[in-house]
């Protein structure tokens, strides 16, 4: 059987600000049920390079392509069909309630001039229940604390129903009864409906827990991917991180300790 076109490929890509380079010729592939994690230091790169992946700035060299196609070729509004992006930092500049906001991920879908309908109102009110937030649809989204604007953050992103999930620190504010729900949420849309995410993670065991793949960004530039059981290792983090680690686990799950 032939090999579907990856959601997300790079080939030779080369992204770097203000005159240091994060990453050299990198070419991955991420495929419709996989996810993949990007670990590196404060500094590393990893939101530069997510936001060139989400079609948000232009790399040093190389391509992105979504679907098999750039996002030049996609457009705006084809390419938030496709790619959906969460940002490490979310701000309301006017108030709104709870389900308005979580609307908001229906724009790509809707005309220039339509209004939201019922199934869209739907979708986003199925979004909020995923996340915990259903009985907060009418609360002003200023009377929100920090945690509760990252999780109407990710249902509105679900509300996009994008194919492909693009997320800067998916977890931050979150308490770790939320980090899990979150990232079983996302395993289960790559599971059964086949999505696709890359997101920044800064702790190597929920990666190697909930993702397929990871993408290590070192500080001289280098980089090392591939299945998150062949490259996550005691060696590899410490290697990353600048600190010795050692792995503990029970044969199922594999954490890491300062050594």
């Amino acid at each position: 059987m032939a090999r579907q076109m990856p959601l997300l490929s790079t080939h030779a890509l080369s992204v770097g600000i203000a005159g240091r380079r994060f990453c050299d010729e990198l070419t991955l592939a991420v495929q419709a049920g996989e996810s993949l994690a990007i670990l590196g230091r404060n500094g590393a790169g990893k939101s530069t390079l997510l936001s060139v992946l989400a079609g948000l700035r232009e790399p040093i060299a190389g391509e992105v392509r979504v679907d098999g196609a750039s996002y030049a070729t996609l457009g705006a509004r084809r390419s938030a069909r496709i790619r959906g992006w969460l940002p490490q930092s979310h701000s309301e500049a006017f108030s709104s309630t709870v389900l308005e906001t979580a609307l908001v991920g229906r724009h790509p879908h809707l005309g220039r001039w339509d209004w939201e309908s019922a199934k869209d109102a739907t979708v986003a009110r199925q979004a909020l229940a995923r996340v915990g937030l259903a009985e907060l649809a009418q609360r002003d989204v200023q009377t929100l604390s920090g945690g509760e604007r990252q999780r109407l953050a990710i249902a509105t992103l679900l509300t996009q129903e994008p194919r492909l999930y693009l997320l800067d620190e998916p977890l931050a504010h979150l308490d770790l009864n939320h980090q899990i729900a979150t990232l079983e949420l996302l395993a289960t849309l790559s599971r059964d409906e086949q999505t696709a995410s890359v997101m920044v993670l800064h702790e190597p065991g929920l990666a190697a827990r909930f993702c397929s793949h990871v993408l290590l960004l070192f500080d001289d530039g280098t980089t090392l991917h591939g299945p998150c059981d062949e490259v996550i290792s005691s060696e590899s983090l410490s290697r990353l991180y600048g600190y010795p680690l050692r792995q503990v686990g029970d044969g199922r799950q594999r954490w890491f300790m300062p050594g």
